[in-house]
């Protein structure tokens, strides 16, 4: 199922909110419309905080099944509401927004190529798939460069030939190009999405949300 919303009048609801297959973190401040979009798309269940005391969730969680990465500058009371639903690790790094600079889904994960090996030896053990470390599309935030579900991933209209055969590779799930929210090519922003549904920035012309459902077999 795919829903077309705004978050608070913006269509770049991925800033606001995360998903994996069975939880969506939000924004305290989003509406109830917004709230049950989520929900009924991708059938999950939704908490509602900040992360560090900012709204924009989306940039600083990044999740799959096994766990949620979070920004090691999250307080005490946010890793209690998150951890109550899914173990979290908090990823203390100059990289700490985790949702831009990890690309990730049940079966592998691709890491903003800076982050150190510390670092992506402990969100492999978290995330519980194996992670690589590269560039897509020119970009070092490959989570805002693209978005992975456990059916798909769609990628940076620039993302290279090399780098979807990368991407296929390790997140083991066919990959394709597009635009989201009228030409945006910062995919990750655009929306929120899991292998049953997704919700879109309600700025997406038809095309593209055809696109989108084909990437990632949303029929």
């Amino acid at each position: 199922m795919m829903r077309l919303s705004r978050y608070g009048g913006n269509p770049n609801i991925g800033v606001y909110s995360a998903a994996n297959e069975d939880l969506a973190i939000i924004s305290p401040d989003a509406s109830d419309d917004y709230v049950r979009s989520v929900e009924t798309a991708l059938r999950v269940t939704t908490i509602k905080t900040t992360v560090a005391g900012s709204f924009v969730v989306g940039s600083l969680v990044a999740m799959n099944s096994n766990c949620a990465v979070v920004s090691g500058l999250a307080e005490e009371s946010e890793t209690e509401i998150i951890s109550s639903k899914i173990p979290i690790l908090l990823l203390h790094s100059r990289y700490n927004a985790a949702g831009n600079n990890i690309l990730a889904n049940d079966f592998g994960a691709i890491l903003n190529p800076n982050i150190s090996d510390d670092d992506a030896a402990s969100i492999e053990e978290a995330l519980g798939v194996k992670c690589v470390r590269s560039m897509i599309a020119g970009m070092d935030t490959v989570g805002s460069a693209c978005k992975a579900t456990n059916k798909g991933v769609i990628c940076h209209p620039s993302t290279t030939a090399e780098e979807m055969k990368l991407i296929e590779k390790v997140m083991k799930v066919d990959a394709k190009k597009t635009t989201l929210n009228h030409g945006s090519g910062l995919l990750g922003p655009c929306l929120l999405a899991n292998s049953k549904g997704a919700v879109v920035g309600d700025i997406t012309t038809p095309i593209e949300m055809g696109k989108l459902e084909d990437a990632l077999n949303l029929f």
